[in-house]
């Protein structure tokens, strides 16, 4: 049996030494730069920039946690632009400067599909952010066309048809200037300074191609191609920290921030699992699988789609069923209280496909697709006892259409982000899945991309 040593990454066949990719920067005395403060040992800083808010984990060399903390987004009203920024801001400024002094590397992870175009220029936004689950229709039909049939990108969630989209929409002035970047690609930016950087995990729902290692011949012969980042494996060297962040927060020159990954990716990663046939369910806002098998499977007519793993890959999908779809139904203290009085030994006789809005990715892509929540029974704990089964139905659902498609079969599955905590929930999944389910041995995404930031500085 095939198996994977973490963090889990395939390297990128160009990959150079950090020292000869990384540009010059500041400089201390005797030209050298000034380096991170190893009296106390180097820190790896990984971030996590979720549906609903942001945290951020220090590692050591060892990979154990030596502090984390968290933040919430200020929310629409403000931008999502200017809420992401300002999180990031907030979160730095919450590290200790003697702490930030340790810092050797950075790594950030981002929802995958959420997009962004920016002015190559400047790096201001030319169009509001389009997020992981908003759809655009109407650039599907010209993207199957370009495309081989049932690939990821067919999916009107895409990132590529959120390009099609903004390109179809726009004047030939905005479109010279103009750079796709994802919401990862974009946060790191502000703390490098460069602009069209991505990784081959943002990168897939674009179009790029992790087997070849390159954005297929289809895709480079389109004139939005021009818009598209180059691409590097996850958790490599970009460049060192700019002089401002260095200086506003006490990093040291040397720091090196890395590409990072998508969130359910540094979940899967945070986890540490290594052998097909064990999977990572992520509960957060949304729900997410990830399958490590032997053979890659794509069809966008489900919402699948594979990440290569070194020799392995990492199949799946994410339903945007999940925690938004109870928050906006159940406050987290009734979510508890109301947990305790269900009995999962009992199956729910309630069929409900809770949602968030209208539209669903995984198992079926159907941006169509409505909220079912009735019948409403009297009692909230029966009520919550159907959303609860209903969801674990759907995770059985997507871990049986992976396995159909071609997918090694799931023998294990750990569980990562909030509802992991629910050990009721826990019990029913179990029950509908008829396999075994316990907690990740971590299950913060930005753990795994904390292991990314220190693969940054030790590969190569």
């Amino acid at each position: 049996m095939h198996s994977l040593a973490l963090p889990l990454l395939h390297p990128s066949s160009d990959f150079l030494s950090l020292e000869c990719r990384l540009p010059r920067g500041r400089r201390g005395r005797g030209g050298a730069r000034m380096k991170a403060d190893e009296g106390e040992g180097r820190l790896y800083l990984g971030m996590d920039f979720g549906t609903s808010g942001a945290r951020y984990v220090l590692v050591d060399d060892a990979g154990a946690i030596h502090s984390q903390a968290k933040k919430s987004y200020e929310g629409k009203e403000a931008g999502w632009e200017k809420s992401w920024r300002n999180t990031l801001e907030s979160l730095l400024g919450e590290i200790p400067r003697q702490i930030c002094a340790r810092v050797a590397s950075i790594s950030i992870d981002g929802t995958s599909a959420t997009t962004m175009i920016v002015s190559r220029r400047t790096g201001e936004l030319l169009a509001r952010p389009l997020l992981y689950n908003e759809s655009c229709p109407e650039a599907l039909e010209r993207v199957a066309a370009m495309a081989s049939e049932n690939h990821t990108v067919c999916s009107s969630s895409s990132t590529l048809c959120k390009l099609v989209s903004w390109w179809d929409s726009h004047d030939d002035k905005d479109k010279d200037d103009a750079l796709l970047l994802h919401q990862a690609d974009w946060l790191l930016s502000l703390l490098h300074g460069k602009l069209g950087v991505s990784d081959y995990n943002n990168a897939l729902k674009v179009g790029y191609d992790p087997e070849a290692d390159c954005y297929p011949p289809w895709l480079r012969s389109q004139p939005f191609s021009q818009m598209l980042p180059s691409v590097q494996a996850p958790g490599t060297a970009i460049a060192f920290i700019k002089d401002e962040i260095s200086s506003r927060y006490g990093f040291p020159e040397d720091c090196r921030v890395c590409t990072g990954t998508t969130d359910s990716i540094a979940a899967f990663i945070a986890a540490q699992t290594t052998e097909p046939g064990q999977a990572v369910t992520s509960l957060g806002s949304t729900l997410a699988v990830k399958l490590l098998s032997t053979r890659k499977v794509e069809d966008a007519r489900f919402g699948v789609y594979s990440h290569r793993l070194d020799d392995l890959w990492l199949v799946g999908g994410a339903s945007n069923t999940g925690g938004a779809a109870l928050k906006q139904i159940f406050t987290d203290q009734e979510l508890e209280r109301l947990s305790a009085e269900i009995d999962p030994a009992k199956a729910s006789p309630l069929d409900l496909y809770p949602l968030p809005a209208i539209g669903e990715r995984f198992p079926v892509a159907d941006p169509a697709m409505a909220p079912r929540l009735l019948p409403r029974p009297d009692n909230d704990a029966e009520f919550l006892h159907g959303l609860l089964e209903s969801i674990a139905r759907i995770e059985a659902k997507g871990y049986r259409l992976l396995t159909e498609l071609g997918a090694t079969k799931v023998e294990e599955v750990f569980t990562s982000g909030g509802g992991a905590k629910n050990t009721i929930w826990t019990k029913i999944r179990q029950r509908v899945l008829g396999l075994p389910v316990s907690s990740a041995t971590n299950t913060e995404a930005a753990y795994g991309s904390a292991l990314l930031a220190l693969r940054g500085v030790n590969r190569g």
